[in-house]
């Protein structure tokens, strides 16, 4: 079974237990957003927000992510209306992503350092390692340096992104779609260690190796609560 696979079963196995009480759901979103700014996957921009039902998502409180207190609470959105006016521009890429994607029950928009260095040489990272090998066969890039202001860049943005794990938006971050926000979280410290690994070569002058489709395909593996086992890492010490 591919990983594309196992995410679909995945989120197909939340969706059979019922939807997870909004005290639950928003109590996950605030540790997300805490662990992506305690890990400097974001600094005062970022957002990230979990699907609700087939019409609504949730999206974080507009506020830098790391310094969301305990009790502070998101806002409803409607995937297929208008943002409410206390919500950030840039969360239209979230509901265009949710609109598109049924399978994707959480989006990080993130601003991880080494991602962005690689995105304004015109690159993305690479599955040269076992937590890249996540997102073979690539990640696309959005060659655009602008944020996203508008419905038709967003719309664009999110068919680029395909059904891909994530998109690299040139000098301007990344976004990441999942099964869950939980994975969203994993699978952009994912995207940035891969990142990372991809610098360290260049600046060795030693070109990485990329792992084969195959490789790709059979070390992709959920197996071993490896999503579940970086997510208790990650929220390691959250205050709630």
């Amino acid at each position: 079974m591919t990983h594309d696979q196992m995410a679909a079963l995945s989120g197909a196995a939340r969706a059979a237990c019922g939807p997870e009480p909004r005290s639950q759901q928003e109590l996950t979103l605030r540790r997300a957003a805490r662990a992506l700014g305690r890990h400097n996957l974001v600094h005062a921009y970022g957002h990230c927000s979990l699907r609700v039902d087939e019409t609504h998502f949730l999206v974080c409180t507009p506020k830098p992510l790391g310094t969301i207190a305990p009790g502070d609470t998101g806002t409803l959105v409607s995937i297929h209306g208008e943002l409410p006016p206390e919500v950030l521009g840039e969360v239209r890429i979230h509901r265009e992503i949710y609109r598109r994607r049924p399978d994707v029950g959480g989006v990080v928009r993130s601003m991880p350092p080494k991602a962005m260095s690689l995105s304004v040489m015109g690159r993305t990272p690479i599955p040269t390692h076992g937590m890249g090998t996540y997102f073979a066969p690539g990640i696309p890039l959005w060659d655009d340096l602008q944020l996203i202001r508008n419905d038709e860049e967003a719309t664009a943005i999110a068919t680029q992104l395909g059904d891909a794990a994530a998109i690299v938006m040139r000098g301007n971050g990344v976004v990441v779609a999942a099964p869950s926000v939980e994975d969203a979280v994993v699978l952009t410290w994912y995207l940035e260690d891969a990142a990372r690994i991809e610098l360290d070569c260049l600046a060795a002058g030693i070109a990485p190796i990329r792992a084969s489709a195959e490789d790709a395909r059979k070390r992709a593996t959920r197996s071993g609560r490896i999503f579940e086992r970086m997510w208790d890492f990650l929220t390691h010490g959250d205050p709630e």
